[in-house]
């Protein structure tokens, strides 16, 4: 009956300390007013089963885009420093967590001493100089009772911080893999230019060769023949352009993922025009599976839990202070009975006065959360955007795709027509020219647009998470 008694003591001491925990219990913010119930540019749906969650690339069935995401995620240094990051943020939390428990220290000591023949006495009489020794073992403890709920509050704070920490390197991880896949698939649509611009190019020395034995035979001016070399020249220029932008492009994918520029390549492979369908989903999933708007919700939670800190400080702190151990001036004796020494007493920290500095620090902690606030709901609404403009990017990517493709399909009709009325005499060489310069820009676009489509592709995967159950 009498241990019966003691627990529940106990367990209603706990009880009560636990409801003294100050400071405001967290709640997460509405943001009903801004998460639409569709998407602007696609009718809302479930989740699609079958797709995998974390390595997205592989909806693209590219076995060289997943080898750069593996090299990526494997030595990306930007990446490996959020991993340190989050390592050190656990470590806060387990650094609050220990003020849970009480604090333990042994502090042994030994003291050789001499004291002074003529020490100040208050009865006049002469003391001998002596030595002896002190030997000490004594065990300390210290130990606050967090009656308030800071201890609780303050680690609630770093766990969340600890929590935002984890959410900071899936979105670094996040943005690495789609860095990696923008970058790889721009590389693939130059390649598809750089094929462009070489059949161009050979297509053009052949003319050039044939336009110069029709000017030695005396069948054509000379002008058609240079005309014929100026749009060699322009071709080979761009080309000379297109593969710089793709060794510079080459080089960002070898700085994401790690490795030196100088020995990283990249082998060419045009751009097939279909990128896969990504699926949307919901928009209220969004704010589940964004690794941003999971730190903006994990900080506002260590932003409510600081209020609660700050607000333990109008209270009393009580701790608790003790000390057991021996004490003998030889060490023969101190492990007897007779030399254990020991003391306990508690303390007690009442603020009475501090010139509204409790008061201060309370209201920096409420608009600290406030701000937390603020930015968590523009998280969401960015993330709202993001998804729309890629939804959007996508749509009018593919019209535009097909709109182009019918541009070049008349363009390479009136580049047929004018060359054959070249060959009849009926026109000059300029419009020969002009009708295959629209010809090749319109096939460029059109690799460019290919590639656009892919990108558009990725930032969607991007905006949306990046994951899906």
């Amino acid at each position: 009956m009498k241990r019966f008694v003691i627990l529940s003591a106990i367990s209603g001491a706990a009880i009560w300390i636990a409801a003294c925990t100050v400071g405001p219990d967290y709640q997460k913010p509405d943001v009903s007013s801004v998460t639409p119930a569709q998407w602007h540019w696609k009718e809302a749906e479930p989740q699609r089963s079958g797709i995998p969650k974390g390595q997205w690339w592989k909806l693209f069935d590219d076995p060289k885009l997943a080898e750069l995401e593996a090299q990526a995620v494997g030595d990306n240094q930007n990446l490996r420093a959020a991993v340190s990051r989050v390592d050190k943020a656990r470590a806060v939390a387990r650094v609050s967590r220990s003020e849970f428990f009480p604090e333990l220290s042994l502090d042994p000591a030994y003291s050789r001493q001499k004291s002074s023949a003529n020490m100040p006495t208050p009865i006049p009489i002469a003391l001998p100089s002596a030595y002896y020794n002190s030997y000490s073992l004594p065990l300390d403890l210290s130990y606050e009772l967090d009656l308030w709920g800071r201890v609780r509050r303050s680690f609630e704070s770093a766990n969340a911080q600890a929590q935002a920490s984890v959410a900071d390197y899936e979105n670094i991880l996040l943005t690495l893999t789609s860095d990696v896949a923008v970058n790889y698939y721009l590389v693939r649509s130059l390649d598809s230019e750089v094929g462009i611009l070489r059949r161009t190019i050979s297509l053009r020395e052949e003319r050039v060769r044939v336009l110069a034995g029709q000017l030695e035979a005396g069948v054509i001016p000379e002008v058609d023949v240079e005309r014929a070399r100026t749009d060699l020249a322009s071709a080979k220029a761009d080309l000379s352009d297109t593969q710089r932008q793709r060794t510079e492009t080459v080089h960002a994918i070898a700085l994401l993922c790690g490795q030196s520029a100088s020995s990283f390549e990249l082998p060419e492979n045009p751009l097939t025009p279909q990128p896969p369908e990504i699926p949307s989903g919901l928009p209220s999933d969004l704010l589940e599976r964004r690794p941003d708007i999971a730190q903006a919700e994990r900080i506002l939670v260590a932003k409510n839990a600081e209020i609660g800190v700050a607000r333990a400080a109008y209270f009393p702190a009580i701790s608790l202070t003790g000390q057991a151990g021996f004490l003998s001036a030889d060490f023969d004796k101190l492990f007897k009975s007779d030399s254990v020494v020991w003391s306990i007493g508690p303390s007690v920290n009442l603020p009475l006065f501090n010139a509204g500095r409790t008061a201060s620090q309370v209201k920096q902690a409420e608009a600290a959360y406030q701000e937390a606030v603020s930015n968590y709901r523009q998280s969401v609404l960015a993330a709202f955007k993001e998804v729309e403009d890629s939804l959007a990017q996508i749509r009018l990517r593919a019209r535009e795709y097909g709109e182009r493709g019918e541009a070049l399909a008349s363009a390479r009709k009136v580049s047929a027509l004018v060359k054959v009325r070249y060959e009849a005499g009926v026109i000059n060489s300029l419009e020969v020219i002009e009708a295959n310069r629209d010809e090749l820009q319109y096939e460029r676009q059109q690799a460019k647009i290919a590639g656009q489509r892919y990108v558009a592709a990725v930032r969607l995967v991007k905006a949306l998470g990046g994951g899906w159950e």
